[in-house]
C-alpha cells in the first residue's frame, strides 16, 4: 500500500469533512473508547457520529463499575439515521456490549457500502478476555475480520480470532507473519498487529495488506501500561489515514503519538488507572491537516 487512496474508497478534497460512524462504548471515568475517539478524530478534521455500544460508569480496571447494555436501542437509533439520510465515509468499531451488536455494524456496512471499514477488535489483553466478553461475543467479533479494510488487533485478540496459541508478547517474525497471514485469509484487507515486545526496550507494530508486504514500525517501550492506549492508537491511526497519510506513515504517526501521551499521563495523579491523557497531543492530530 503506497498511498491513502488504496485504503479508503473516496478522495478527500478541499474543505470536505469526512463523517465517521464510531461504534464504541462510552465510559464516564477513565479515558477510553468514545471518550478518546471523538476528540482525537475531531482534531484530525473528521465529523464523528457515535453509535454507543454500552454506557460505563468507569472502565473495567476499577474494582467498582456499572455497565448499561445499549443493544435494545440500536435498531431504532440507526432507523432514525436512515430517515434523516445520514451518510458516512467510514465505520470504525471497537468495544461491543453484546454479540447481537455485530449485526448493527453489519447493517451499517450494508447501508454504506462505500464506507471504509475499520475494526479494532477490542476483546482482551495479556492473554485474557475482558470480563464482559463471552465466547459468543468473541466469535461474533471475530466475524468482523471478514471484509475489514483495516483490522488492528493485539496479540491476545489475534489468538481469539485465529485460534493460534497465545505466546505472550515476545513472538518472533515467523509468528507475526503467520498471524497476519491468518487474518488476511479470514478476509481482512489490511492488518496492523500491535504490541510485540522482545526485551530490547522497543515495542513493535507490524502492518501488511493486499498491496504491501510485511513492514515493522518500532518505538520506545515505556515501563508502565495504561488503559485506553489501544483506543488512542486506533483513533490516531484512522485520523492520519483520513488526512491522506499512507498506512505506514499512519502507523508511525499513531505509535509516536501514543508514546507522547503516555509520557504526559505519567505526570498526572493516579495515572495508572485514570486513563491515557491524550489532550496535550491533540495539536499533533490537527497538524495532519496542514
Amino acid at each position: 500500500m503506497n498511498n491513502a487512496k488504496d485504503l479508503y474508497l473516496y478522495k478527500r478534497e478541499g474543505a470536505y469533512i469526512p463523517r465517521i460512524a464510531a461504534v464504541h462504548d462510552l465510559c464516564g471515568y477513565g479515558k477510553c473508547s468514545l471518550g478518546v475517539a471523538i476528540p482525537v478524530l475531531s482534531a484530525a478534521g473528521c465529523d464523528v457520529c457515535p453509535v454507543p455500544t454500552g454506557l460505563f460508569s468507569a472502565h473495567t480496571r476499577f474494582p467498582k463499575w456499572y455497565m448499561h447494555d445499549t443493544t435494545d436501542m440500536l435498531t431504532d437509533y440507526l432507523d432514525a439515521w436512515v430517515e434523516e439520510g445520514v451518510e458516512v465515509d467510514a465505520i470504525y468499531s471497537g468495544f461491543l456490549g453484546a454479540a447481537e451488536q455485530v449485526e448493527a455494524i453489519q447493517r451499517l456496512y450494508r447501508e454504506h457500502p462505500k464506507a471504509l471499514r475499520v475494526v479494532d477488535p477490542v476483546m482482551g489483553d495479556g492473554g485474557q478476555k475482558y470480563v464482559t466478553y463471552t465466547d459468543e461475543l468473541c466469535d461474533a467479533m471475530a466475524a468482523l475480520a471478514d471484509g475489514a479494510d483495516l483490522l488492528t488487533p493485539n496479540l491476545t485478540e489475534v489468538s481469539i480470532i485465529t485460534g493460534m496459541p497465545y505466546q505472550g508478547q515476545d513472538v518472533d517474525d515467523a509468528y507475526v507473519r503467520a498471524a497476519i497471514d491468518a487474518l488476511l485469509e479470514r478476509g481482512a484487507k489490511n492488518v496492523v498487529l500491535k504490541g510485540v515486545v522482545r526485551g530490547d526496550g522497543l515495542i513493535r507494530n507490524y502492518l501488511a495488506g493486499v498491496d504491501c508486504d510485511l513492514a515493522e514500525v518500532s518505538g520506545e517501550l515505556l515501563p508502565y501500561m495504561l488503559h485506553g492506549t489501544g483506543d488512542l492508537y486506533a483513533s490516531a491511526l484512522l485520523g492520519a489515514i483520513m488526512a491522506g497519510q499512507s498506512l505506514y506513515d499512519s502507523v508511525a504517526f499513531a505509535s509516536e503519538l501514543v508514546v507522547d501521551a503516555m509520557r504526559v499521563t505519567s505526570q498526572q495523579p493516579d495515572f495508572e488507572v485514570r486513563g491515557v491523557s491524550f489532550e496535550p497531543t491533540l495539536g499533533k492530530m490537527t497538524s495532519l491537516l496542514a
